[in-house]
């Protein structure tokens, strides 16, 4: 029986777009240089935390109604998920083989060998010391597949019968997000006087890579779908709710040097992206603003350029053609552009095609 698809929720991807430029500015740039969106940018590795959150929404949008009624096969869904995301995992780590080299100086041949292993497994995220292991942005897939692992079970639960149920259990969530952040922030394990993106320690990188620490909010994002479902997409609330997460968002980024780093990583926020996902998720002018085709265009490119913008940008600037082609001083928009560029290409020459190729020979 074929079941029907939800509506798209174009403002989301366009969103995207947004989010994953800001996670290539956040390493790429120097956040001063946008002005009064400088915190944005200096706090760009939340837009990670809202990748995840927004992950949980999308799936449970899309798949919880057959999950609890029984017609959710894990097996095609799994199948379905890795033929996703696998071709262009397996793409960035080929263009990241000089930082092959790089990780071999950087660490115990112990370690080297366990990353070398467990990184093509999807498996380096789990261990902190090697969770950036290849090509730094990865380790967010060791939580994905993690994640995806368990949905289908997670997704067949039920949910509270009553909107306030569903808020308290939204509301729980997110004091067990802010739970690791805090107790990192009370005893200062690793020692260091006032953590920031810049701080190294190996608790600090076992709650900003490693996948239980961010569970908490793709498990929010799943019962959000819930909430989504009970609130009319047309009228004010969405718009006002909306409004609420993105004006809450920048206000608290504005005081982030004031607020413990260690929490503004998943939990402290979690309310304000669930906010922006709802009011996204509306027809209002919100809504029609992230829905335009261009922002569209380039956030179904979005998981393309998160992923492989490292290991490119690398690639392209120790190759110097840059300078060769008397580009340099456009630097660094032309990178950016070439980015965009090369991540649009992948999408249609190298993920749809590979996609389209795996589901048709493992019946996903």
């Amino acid at each position: 029986m074929e079941v029907a698809k939800p509506a798209r929720l174009d403002a989301l991807t366009g969103l995207r777009c947004f989010a994953a430029l800001n996670i290539v500015f956040f390493h790429f740039s120097d956040p001063r240089w946008f002005g009064p969106f400088a915190p944005i940018v200096n706090a760009g590795y939340i837009s990670v935390s809202f990748f995840i959150m927004l992950s949980g929404f999308v799936l449970a949008y899309n798949y919880a109604e057959r999950a609890r009624s029984g017609r959710l096969d894990s097996m095609r869904f799994w199948k379905a998920r890795w033929t996703r995301l696998y071709p262009v995992y397996l793409l960035s780590l080929i263009l990241g083989w000089r930082m092959v080299v790089r990780e071999y100086h950087a660490h115990t041949h112990t370690l080297f060998w366990s990353g070398i292993v467990l990184t093509p497994l999807l498996l380096q995220g789990w261990i902190p010391k090697i969770a950036t292991f290849w090509n730094t942005p990865a380790w967010t897939m060791s939580a994905e597949a993690f994640f995806y692992l368990i949905f289908p079970w997670l997704a067949a639960r039920k949910r509270p019968a009553t909107l306030r149920g569903l808020l308290t259990l939204l509301a729980l969530l997110w004091l067990i997000g802010i739970l690791p952040g805090a107790l990192y922030a009370l005893l200062s394990p690793d020692q260091i006087l006032k953590p920031d993106r810049f701080s190294y320690g190996i608790w600090l990188q076992a709650l900003k890579f490693t996948p239980l620490p961010h569970l908490p909010g793709f498990v929010f994002g799943v019962f959000l779908a819930a909430v989504d479902a009970r609130i009319p997409r047309d009228g004010r609330i969405r718009l006002a709710v909306g409004l609420t997460g993105f004006v809450g968002l920048y206000l608290t980024l504005l005081h982030e040097p004031r607020l413990p780093y260690a929490m503004l990583h998943d939990g402290l926020l979690m309310p304000l992206f669930g906010a922006m996902i709802l009011g996204l998720a509306g027809h209002n002018i919100l809504s029609r603003f992230f829905g335009l085709a261009p922002l569209v265009f380039v956030g179904e490119a979005s998981y393309c350029l998160y992923l492989l913008h490292f290991n490119l940008w690398n690639l392209l600037h120790a190759s110097g053609i840059l300078p060769a082609l008397g580009l340099a001083r456009f630097d660094p928009w032309i990178s950016y552009a070439i980015l965009i560029g090369i991540a649009i290409l992948t999408l249609h020459l190298v993920e749809k095609p590979a996609q389209r190729w795996l589901r048709r020979r493992i019946e996903a």
